[in-house]
């Protein structure tokens, strides 16, 4: 082999380097935290995550309940959404972030105020002060009306998760908001998932794994990012053209 075939391939070599090296979105170079990842939605977005490559941290104020969940597949964070002194720990390291909570009675610590609202507002601190990559959050379909029924059952809790968003979207971070219709457990990819935009008052679902589907490939297509969208499935053949869906929202 003579000289320039030599340096050519050193050239070659190089360029490969860091060809590799500034794959951001690649699982490999990601570490996501997931909070709420015991919750019904959450579970089904850290064992995505898991089962695509990514390192995971599941944050949870019940350690002993993650792992028996997760076992040995993802790093566990305790942490408390209402106390940001016990996020810093669970932040170290972090690229990207999915919160899945949700407020779990109308009143006290577990309201929709303190925990869509302040709580999903102490992790977007969290995310910033730790230079986070992007911010999935899961919000609510009808958020924009004030007049939603939910308001009225929920002690406001639509309100609270809108204002949220604002904060998300005010605060530098690339974001991601997700806002599912009505939830359920049926399995997902089983349906045509669709993405839209303009918040529309309708009665539509959309199963809690396909929500963590949608979430886990925000993480991945750059066309998803700073986007905010409604989403639900419909009785139609999956088609899971991700890039497409998310470059057709504004």
């Amino acid at each position: 082999m003579n000289k320039i075939a030599i340096k050519l391939l050193a050239v070659l070599a190089i360029f490969a380097t860091a060809a590799c090296s500034s794959t951001a979105n690649a699982p490999d170079a990601e570490l996501v935290l997931v909070a709420g990842a015991t919750g019904r939605t959450g579970q089904h977005v850290v064992q995505q995550l898991v089962d695509q490559g990514y390192a995971v941290r599941a944050l949870t104020r019940d350690a002993d309940k993650a792992r028996a969940m997760f076992g040995e597949s993802v790093d566990v964070a305790v942490g408390d959404v209402s106390d940001p002194a016990s996020l810093v720990t669970a932040f170290a390291g972090v690229t990207r972030v999915v919160s899945a909570i949700g407020s779990s009675s109308k009143e006290g610590p577990g309201s929709p105020e303190n925990i869509d609202y302040r709580g999903n507002n102490n992790l977007v601190d969290a995310a910033v002060a730790a230079n986070a990559q992007q911010f999935v959050l899961v919000s609510s379909m009808g958020v924009t009306h004030d007049d939603h029924p939910l308001n009225k059952m929920l002690n406001n809790v639509l309100i609270w998760k809108f204002r949220n968003e604002e904060y998300l979207r005010a605060s530098g971070l690339t974001y991601t908001i997700v806002r599912p219709g009505g939830l359920h457990d049926k399995p997902g990819g089983e349906q045509y998932i669709v993405l839209e935009q303009g918040d529309t008052v309708k009665v539509v679902a959309i199963s809690r794994a396909d929500v963590a589907a949608v979430c886990v490939a925000a993480l991945q297509y750059a066309e998803a990012r700073n986007k905010t969208f409604e989403t639900y499935t419909v009785k139609e053949e999956p088609a899971l053209n991700w890039q497409e869906k998310f470059a057709a929202l504004d």
